[in-house]
């Protein structure tokens, strides 16, 4: 995860920097924070300091007790200049929200606090999220300012449009919301760097018929796939995604199927051209050997005993036709102490590339939370991944399979 420096300026939309401060936290991100004396009529230092866990400067004379470290680092021995000290470690460098001052500050190149002294100063990527009222959002002087930044290298997160601060007022220049930026930070980080990829996900779980209104199922709800297929696209990558009955907003092009039959059909079309196969879907084991095709009434019956057969193993079946080149990455929802050598058996006997363990006699990173906390296994060992959101799960799985493609190259 990524060093983030995140600069807050004056204007109501500060609340939201917040929920932004909070969300790339817990996305695994180390984030610092600098504040405009003006914002601090509106967010006080303290609430930043709590969440991020790192002291909050506004002065550019503010001595930093963690002299310029961000937090999971050690400080360095000697007291640097803050803003020089802490724009020098950061990956990134995000302004939210910009207020037209600031805006027009850092487009002329002043230095006149401390958020602009470190913009000057800092070589990592620049972030500008503005937010101010709709007619200077509109005002030739501010557009030419987001012009020259944008020129200049800048992402620009163009505020959206709706409610503003002034009762009753409505128009262009409201914050955008805090998930948007984030993933705006994101994509500067690790810009295109799974372009030219092809990759295969499946996500959600099988439901086999009983009859025309039950069926055999699971609780898969999707969530950690259709996290994985959009980083995965996020990177550049050209991504496909089998959805078994999932219910959340999933990519254009993602390709709904019901049964473990019908996923297995698609996934045995698709696999063929990809590059990458990240298998995320619970597939039920066990289909009722027949369904019925109307409703089985009750009847007087005291018990229904159901005839189950094995469903085809899916991904044993595609690992034995994979090609050289390809990378395949199961998925292992185990329950307890023994999780890690059941998942360690089933890459072995699969052939796969790593299985990724989730444990899920945790209730909080069970199947519908937005949480998680895996466990990478490869033939070479395993790797953890802590708890945190299912977005975060979901970049750090995919760091660790660019990595494994990077040694099969090197060592090819």
């Amino acid at each position: 995860m990524a060093r983030l420096l995140i600069g807050v300026s004056g204007g109501i939309a500060a609340y939201k920097a917040v929920e932004l401060v909070r969300l790339a936290t817990k996305a695994g991100h180390s984030v610092r924070v600098v504040q405009t004396p003006a914002s601090l009529n509106f967010v006080g230092s303290s609430t930043f300091e709590g969440i991020t866990g790192a002291p909050v400067l506004v002065d550019e004379f503010d001595p930093d007790p963690a002299r310029g470290a961000f937090p999971g680092d050690p400080p360095p021995e000697h007291d640097p200049i803050s803003h020089l000290a802490l724009v020098g470690r950061c990956d990134a460098f995000l302004v939210a929200p910009a207020s037209a001052n600031t805006l027009a500050k850092l487009a002329g190149g002043h230095a006149d606090n401390l958020l602009t002294s470190a913009a000057l100063a800092s070589t990592a990527p620049l972030v500008i999220a503005p937010a101010m009222n709709n007619h200077m959002w509109e005002h030739p002087a501010t557009r030419g300012n987001v012009e020259t930044l944008r020129l200049r290298g800048a992402t620009i997160v163009a505020p959206g449009t709706g409610p503003l601060a002034s009762k009753g007022e409505w128009g262009e220049g409201r914050l955008a919301e805090p998930p948007e930026i984030l993933a705006a930070v994101e994509g500067v980080l690790s810009p295109l760097s799974m372009q030219g990829l092809r990759v295969l996900v499946t996500a959600g779980g099988t439901r086999e018929p009983i009859d025309s209104v039950r069926y055999v199922g699971n609780h898969s709800s999707g969530r950690m796939g259709t996290a994985l297929a959009k980083e995965a696209a996020r990177r550049g990558a050209d991504v496909t995604l089998i959805a078994a009955n999932v219910a959340l907003d999933t990519p254009p092009g993602t390709i709904s199927v019901s049964t473990a039959a019908e996923l297995h059909d698609v996934a045995r079309s698709e696999f063929p051209h990809c590059d990458v196969l990240l298998m995320a879907a619970a597939v039920a084991d066990f289909r009722p050997a027949q369904a019925v095709d109307e409703k089985i009434g009750k009847g007087g019956r005291d018990r229904l005993a159901l005839d189950l057969t094995p469903t085809a193993d899916v991904l044993a079946d595609l690992s034995a036709s994979r090609r050289p080149g390809q990378t395949l990455i199961g998925f292992a929802a185990e329950h307890g102490a023994d999780g890690a050598e059941r998942a360690r058996g089933k890459l072995e006997r699969k052939g796969l590339d790593a299985v990724v363990l989730n444990d899920i006699s945790d209730p909080d990173i069970g199947f519908d939370s937005s949480d998680n906390e895996v466990t990478i296994i490869t033939v070479d060992g395993s790797m953890s991944v802590p708890r945190g959101s299912k977005d975060a799960v979901a970049a750090a799985i995919l760091d660790r399979v660019q990595e494994m493609r990077t040694d099969e190259r090197a060592h090819t």
